[in-house]
């Protein structure tokens, strides 16, 4: 039998780093400030976005969470973003999916500033994530690879099958696999015989949505298991892409819940952090051309 990848620990770590960055700031004279947006209509959504706030709370984190009536035009959740890519106060910006039908999760996306990205969203970030260039990059696949690492699984020359391509996990996990030294194969849905590309990998992870894709049949004693799906089941439960009779096949297997979700919730805050840095960054640089040119 494996062993569970819980990420209580790291998520742990991850927090008391972001507290410690966050009390710095504060004895600087900035206190990091987030603001998230919140369209009424998906009972999660609202659990995920308090969670969140909740969490900021303890972390020393202003959190600003704006919610809004299901019928709000598109016009207007725009100008609320744009309103907070130009607040100098807010350092962070979130916008919690799904959006009703009648708007455009990719023009509400554009409107943010790409240094306040925590969700790693806008295509600023979405092309820092390809080429390796600072960015604010995605939680969930940052968290991925954190627990691995945190289990001491190197990536360096493993085979990995992705399993899952969509642009929030798969695509860019995939980037930043790659950088990390991995032969990675990605398979989606229309890829043939999937158990004979999850049999072959040493690390499989699996980014798909369906739950219980990967049965334990696929994986052999060596396997390596990150599941980083997250559905609704009977009950409410939720539960992740791979079946948990996989530990009984795989070395190790992350659970769902108590695994990457976990981690990727404290990550946002890092990354809340780390626009903090950037955008400060930014303006020391608008600071150094105007003074270059007087």
């Amino acid at each position: 039998m494996g062993i569970w990848m819980n990420a209580k620990e790291t998520a742990a770590r991850v927090r008391a780093q972001a507290a410690e960055e966050a009390a710095r700031l504060r004895a600087e004279g900035v206190v990091p400030k987030v603001a998230a947006l919140l369209v009424e209509g998906d009972p999660a959504s609202a659990y995920y976005a308090n969670a969140k706030k909740k969490l900021a709370a303890s972390l020393g984190i202003e959190f600003v969470l704006a919610e809004l009536p299901r019928e709000t035009a598109e016009a207007e959740l725009v100008g609320l973003v744009s309103a907070w890519s130009r607040d100098e106060s807010v350092h962070g910006i979130m916008v919690e999916l799904p959006l009703p039908g009648h708007v455009s999760a990719a023009a509400v996306a554009a409107a943010i500033d790409p240094l306040k990205d925590v969700d790693g969203v806008t295509p600023a970030n979405k092309l820092a994530v390809m080429t390796g260039e600072a960015g604010l990059y995605p939680a969930t696949p940052q968290s991925c690879i954190l627990l691995l690492k945190a289990y001491g699984y190197s990536l360096e020359g493993k085979n990995v099958t992705l399993v899952g391509r969509g642009q929030t996990v798969g695509l860019p996990l995939f980037h930043m696999l790659q950088r990390e030294q991995a032969t990675v194969t990605v398979c989606h849905s229309r890829t043939a015989d999937l158990s004979r590309h999850v049999k072959q990998a040493d690390i499989v992870i699996a980014a798909v949505g369906r739950p219980g894709l990967l049965t334990a049949d696929m994986f052999h004693a060596g396997s390596v298991v990150v599941d980083a799906g997250i559905n609704e089941a009977e009950e409410g439960r939720v539960v992740g892409d791979v079946d948990a009779e996989a530990i009984h096949t795989a070395a190790a297997v992350s659970p769902v819940p108590g695994g990457v979700g976990t981690l990727t919730t404290a990550l946002l805050f890092v990354n809340a952090i780390r626009a903090i840095g950037l955008q400060q960054e930014a303006r020391r640089d608008v600071e150094t051309k105007g003074g270059a040119r007087a």
